[in-house]
């Protein structure tokens, strides 16, 4: 549709914003400051719109990558590929969604180094966006790796008290399962002779071979996403995280483990993927419920939203691993479902904690009496995180348990006491922050929600009340990508199960 390379303009316009702040703004005076803030959002904004033209240039009845680049390096070594499907597209136009909301939320939070923070900022937009759009395996390693050092820096410069113990704990959790995929990255390209993932996508590795590679990439994506138990280093870096940090974390960066076992564990390792797939129910049900158990537990906001994404999750991997259309739609859902309410409910926790200084949810209470338009929002994302019919968290929890249900009734079961357990810590949070009477002195003079908070609250709001009525647009955008993985899925089932026949 297009002949100018639309999706590398998306990918590294924001790194092109990173430059503008290096070269053009000198000094870290106010005017410097307030000059990096008007680029970077600039920037992202200017990324987003362009990405509305992916959005509405996609063809969801292609069955091919669309908007593809090819350029050779070294032969068939490395490459630059570039395409997007139905899979990756939602994904693509989430995170240009969220950074503008992220670089408001910083506006006034962030004081010393602001030049600098912008900078990772734009820099991890481009990495993030290269993750959900590279066809190359090692142009997607690196990308994929490389968003972990703008993330590093930005919890461990502008973070909290314990940013150096959180960000070192993030960092070296997830560079443990890196090494193990660049090892099966490098077994497949000997096994294949290319790194191009649309020709990895068609290529039968051998049963046994799919065994160790589908574990090496398990090793990664199960510490990104992160499933339990490699996800305690979550509500570290959450709690310590500035507000926009929080929100690309559990928006964005939560969301490429998922990403990965669609790209690559099901599609490339399907017989693996079956053979694994009541090791990965059995941790997506302890993750739903010990993890909501676990937020019952929390005294500070953000750990508590922190351990319901953990839970979250474990409904995506549940529904990816049934291997159905139901399954792996609901689960694409889900995370992009996911990316608008907890992003805004982390950005309803920066609103209080930039007047508070405080996350203890026992230093709240009576909120509405003094801010009842953030009561408002509050609520109603809260009910999305719950699962309440009528807003986005609703379809992505019901196609995933309805597939679940299909596959193993206990397995459902057991899922669904998650929803309870959710509804039980969400409503408790809720009741405790922003109802009762208004008792503390230093809440009496707190202001509601400002023109710049409302600027980054009311589209996620549109969006969770909009999926929530109206979830097509999604499911048909990823309905031919999911058909094909589910397709090949059935193909491995039937051979297993020929196999099966003719050894008895």
């Amino acid at each position: 549709m297009y002949d100018w390379p639309i999706l590398s303009v998306v990918t590294f316009l924001p790194v092109v914003g990173a430059l503008l702040i290096v070269l053009m703004i000198r000094g870290d005076d106010e005017v410097a400051q307030r000059n990096a803030r008007w680029v970077a959002l600039w920037a992202t904004l200017v990324t987003f719109l362009i990405s509305l033209l992916l959005l509405f240039g996609f063809d969801p009845a292609n069955t091919d990558f669309q908007f593809q680049e090819n350029r050779a390096w070294l032969g068939d070594i490395a490459a630059y590929r570039m395409g997007i499907d139905g899979i990756s597209m939602p994904f693509v136009v989430l995170t240009t969604l969220l950074m503008p909301m992220c670089i408001l939320a910083s506006w006034e939070s962030i004081h010393s180094r602001v030049k600098e923070y912008m900078i990772c900022f734009l820099v991890l937009e481009t990495l993030m966006i290269g993750t959900f759009s590279a066809l190359d395996l090692l142009q997607f390693y690196i990308f994929f790796e490389g968003g972990l050092i703008p993330m590093f820096l930005i919890i461990g410069i502008w973070g909290g008290k314990r940013r150096i113990y959180a960000t070192f704990k993030f960092f070296l959790y997830t560079l443990a399962g890196s090494v193990l995929m660049m090892l099966a990255i490098m077994a497949m390209y000997w096994q294949a002779g290319t790194t191009d993932i649309r020709v990895l996508l068609t290529h039968a590795f051998p049963p046994g071979m799919q065994i160790w590679l589908w574990l090496a990439f398990f090793a990664s994506f199960a510490v990104k996403m992160p499933m339990w138990p490699v996800h305690t280093w979550l509500p570290d870096a959450h709690v310590e995280a500035p507000t926009a940090g929080s929100v690309i974390l559990a928006g964005i960066l939560l969301k490429m483990g998922g990403y990965g076992f669609l790209r690559f564990s099901l599609p490339m390792f399907p017989d693996a993927s079956l053979y694994f797939a009541p090791l990965v129910y059995t941790l997506s049900v302890v993750a739903i419920i010990y993890t909501s158990l676990v937020a019952l537990m929390q005294e500070d906001i953000k750990k508590l939203i922190a351990y319901s994404s953990v839970a979250h999750m474990g409904f995506v991997t549940m529904g990816i691993f049934t291997m159905t259309q139901e399954g792996i739609q609901g689960a694409v859902f889900q995370m992009v479902s996911h990316g608008f309410v907890s992003g805004a409910l982390f950005l309803c926790v920066g609103v209080v904690y930039d007047r508070m200084h405080t996350r203890e949810i026992a230093a709240y209470g009576g909120l509405v009496h003094r801010m009842p338009v953030y009561a408002t929002f509050f609520m109603v994302f809260t009910m999305a995180n719950v699962g309440l019919p009528g807003t986005s968290g609703f379809i992505g929890e019901f196609l995933t348990m309805l597939a679940a249900f299909g596959r193993n009734s206990w397995v459902a079961f057991f899922a669904a006491t998650g929803v309870i357990f959710s509804a039980a810590y969400a409503l408790w949070l809720y009741r405790r922050v922003i109802f009762g009477p208004l008792e503390k002195e230093s809440l009496k003079d707190i202001l509601d929600v400002n023109r710049r908070e409302l600027a980054s609250l009311v589209p996620l709001l549109f969006f969770t009340i909009l999926f929530g009525v109206w979830p097509g647009p999604i499911l048909e955008a990823c309905n031919v990508a999911v058909q094909a993985i589910v397709a090949r899925a059935d193909l491995a089932a039937g051979a297993a199960k020929a196999a099966a026949l003719a050894l008895h």
